[in-house]
């Protein structure tokens, strides 16, 4: 009886976690990337980019401990500004100022700073793949992965 109790209470110490790995995101809408976000934080995951992360996908860094965010040899990322639902648009892609500044409000420097020497946001996607200037705004992921 004992032995049970101790697995249970290793088990709930321990608890269930599983990591985002984000390989091919294109991003969407920014409400429901900063709600999935906040789940991921709150609940300590960790998020592994080991693909493509654009667009609101890279909201990540601005809601998830820069701590618990790694990227692959594999990462890429795509910033650009936000644009309305194209469906409310007629098909239009019309930017949004007061989104492309919600974007860039959660944003924390490094990435802010990448953005600014690129020429600041646009209307078209600018990437950033593994290397140098990628490690600058977020950590390699060990090797364990």
């Amino acid at each position: 009886m004992r032995f049970a109790v101790f697995l249970i209470a290793l088990f709930a110490s321990t608890g269930a976690r599983a990591d985002l790995h984000i390989t091919r995101d294109h991003g969407g809408y920014v409400e429901e990337y900063k709600s999935k976000y906040a789940h991921i934080r709150d609940t300590g995951q960790r998020v592994i980019i080991d693909g493509i992360c654009n667009s609101a996908c890279t909201l990540v860094f601005g809601i998830v401990p820069m701590n618990k965010v790694c990227v692959t040899p594999r990462a890429s990322l795509g910033f650009h500004q936000a644009y309305y639902d194209k469906a409310f648009t007629f098909g239009i892609k019309v930017t949004s100022l007061e989104g492309t500044w919600d974007l860039m409000s959660y944003y924390p420097s490094t990435v802010k700073d990448w953005i600014r020497r690129n020429g600041g946001l646009t209307t078209e996607m600018k990437k950033i793949t593994n290397g140098p200037e990628l490690w600058k705004i977020v950590d390699p992921c060990p090797d364990e992965f």
